[in-house]
């Protein structure tokens, strides 16, 4: 079999840092406690770690808007702790991705602090600035995904600057082509301090329409997807002019060109457009931009057999040599668990859809907790972090529910995470429940379950590597072959809380695939039978 680079079929363990561990008992997670745990990130068996930014930051979005970007900031540790992650990462096999947000910085930045001074410094143009309309209003009608619009007045200036994001992650101009030299730069600082790839921010934000041309209305029944709240005036518009540029296909090349130069490096591209399938595609295309892509599409509240076949199928239909990357979780949407159960919290769920996942073509971003099966936290106003959240309240309580920290231990109160008084988020009772110590001991726990799953993974290329055929089968069926090389495995799935039946071609042969934790074959009058959110695997001949 042809040597397939690491990151194709790969398993990416998201870490969000300030959640995971807690080493000097401030309430926070930092970089040590992530190193303190790399025995339990090995035990899951994945390739990979994707750590959330964990650079110097104000926090306004809890460090995705960054004011230096070769700094660690002091609440997450040093840059001998980051040194020190390396190297046990390297000892335990395990990759390193981090994040990059690169269209924007904090207004803390230094470059934005002398970019706002005047319309003649040395970084006057490293932003996006512009004039005031003659009634002094904003220039165009974009907005900001935040809430209001994407403009705020700078008094030195006399003039408007975007922001995509929060006031304070100010825009940057990547028409500057120093602008570009400088962001790559700061790429390259890490990729010589060892890391192995990037996920990358928001990537197709990097550019602007530079005719601050409006974006056009978008009908009642059109607002949806993208991962934003219903009742966010940001799905009011068709986003064409304020991101997804075409100049942005240009630096997509620019990125894998310094990635190139240092062998077995990954860029993995967080994509939110209007047609974010046809943009995974286009900024995959050719082997000479990114390297993968994912975006909002199962991230979204809409789930059933039919939505899942419906968009990888597109995405198939449309990627050509570029590779598909999925998740169902990260830190900015509502755990899956509750988003896609509707109050069926089962474990049974929970581990069908981790397998689920791990079965679809491409490689996979598993969110910290979903190998658990843990639930949206119930956050109160009084308790309330996420800016989101705030300003949304209480239609959309924001993204500190799926951002709770770690349980480890279900008889601590801070569930192990800390040993201070208190965390930065609470740790929800129910969580506790399911404490990763408890999960341990439960040889049929959603953990070991995952365990055991991944390792079998491992053993079939089919699931690694192989095309992926979808095949019809009752509404609360997802079903599909994967095939490489000859061998072909059908997957199927019971997304309901009743048994379902799969009917087989006639000549269709079965064989039993053993190791992957779920229950055995069970065949009748030539159908497959499926028990609750059970999930089955065969190979077929």
């Amino acid at each position: 079999m042809k040597q397939q680079p690491w990151w194709r079929g790969a398993v990416i363990y998201q870490i969000y840092p300030r959640s995971f561990m807690d080493a000097n008992q401030d309430g926070i997670g930092d970089l040590a406690g992530i190193v303190d745990k790399f025995p339990y990130i090995k035990s899951l068996g994945v390739d990979a770690v994707w750590i959330s930014p964990f650079f110097k930051s104000p926090m306004k979005d809890f460090g995705y808007d960054i004011s230096d970007y070769r700094e660690i900031d002091p609440m997450f540790g040093a840059m001998a702790d980051f040194d020190r992650l390396i190297t046990e990462a390297k000892k335990a096999d395990v990759k390193v991705i981090i994040d990059q947000v690169l269209s924007h910085t904090s207004d803390e930045h230094a470059w934005f602090r002398e970019s706002r001074q005047d319309r003649t410094n040395d970084k006057a143009d490293w932003y996006v600035w512009a004039d005031a309309k003659p009634d002094g209003t904003p220039p165009n009608n974009w907005l900001s995904i935040f809430g209001g619009s994407a403009w705020q007045w700078e008094p030195r200036r006399e003039q408007y600057y975007l922001h995509n994001f929060l006031t304070e992650q100010p825009d940057l101009n990547f028409h500057n082509p120093e602008v570009r030299r400088h962001v790559l730069e700061n790429v390259e600082f890490w990729l010589k301090r060892g890391v192995d790839g990037f996920r990358l921010d928001a990537i197709n934000f990097c550019f602007h329409d530079q005719q601050l041309r409006d974006n056009p209305a978008k009908a009642l029944e059109d607002r949806k997807g993208r991962g934003f709240s219903e009742d966010n005036p940001y799905a009011y518009q068709y986003h064409h002019y304020d991101n997804t540029r075409p100049e942005n296909i240009a630096f997509m090349e620019d990125i894998r060109a310094l990635m190139e130069q240092y062998p077995g490096v990954v860029s993995l591209g967080e994509i939110s457009s209007e047609d974010s399938l046809k943009t995974m595609s286009e900024y995959t295309l050719g082997n000479k931009r990114l390297h993968m892509a994912y975006s909002f599409e199962l991230l979204t509240k809409d789930f059933s057999p039919a939505y899942i076949r419906k968009t990888v199928q597109t995405l198939e239909d449309n990627l050509t040599d570029g590779w598909p990357c999925w998740a169902i979780g990260n830190h900015d949407v509502t755990r899956v668990l509750s988003r896609w159960g509707k109050g069926d919290n089962s474990p049974e769920l929970a581990k069908m859809l981790n397998a689920m996942l791990l079965s679809l073509r491409g490689s996979v971003c598993s969110y910290q907790g979903e190998e658990l099966g843990l639930t949206e936290a119930e956050i109160p106003f009084e308790l309330l972090q996420d800016p989101y959240g705030i300003t949304f309240w209480p239609n959309f309580k924001g993204r500190d529910g799926c951002r709770t920290p770690m349980p480890w231990l279900g008889h601590e109160a801070n569930g192990g995470f800390s040993e201070g008084e208190t965390s930065w988020l609470p740790v929800p009772v129910e969580h506790r429940s399911v404490a990763i110590d408890r999960q341990d001991q439960d040889p049929d726990s959603v953990l070991n379950a995952y365990r055991q799953f991944v390792r079998w993974r491992k053993e079939h290329p089919e699931l690694l590597y192989g095309d992926i055929e979808f095949i019809d089968a009752p509404e609360d069926i997802l079903a599909f072959i994967r095939r490489e090389q000859g061998q072909a495995v059908l997957c199927c799935f019971n997304f309901a809380a009743n048994t379902g039946l799969v009917p087989l071609m006639p000549q269709a042969k079965l064989a039993e695939l053993a190791g992957h934790g779920f229950a055995p074959l069970n065949l009748d009058n030539n159908a497959l039978v499926l028990g609750p959110y059970q999930a089955a695997f065969a190979r077929l001949s």
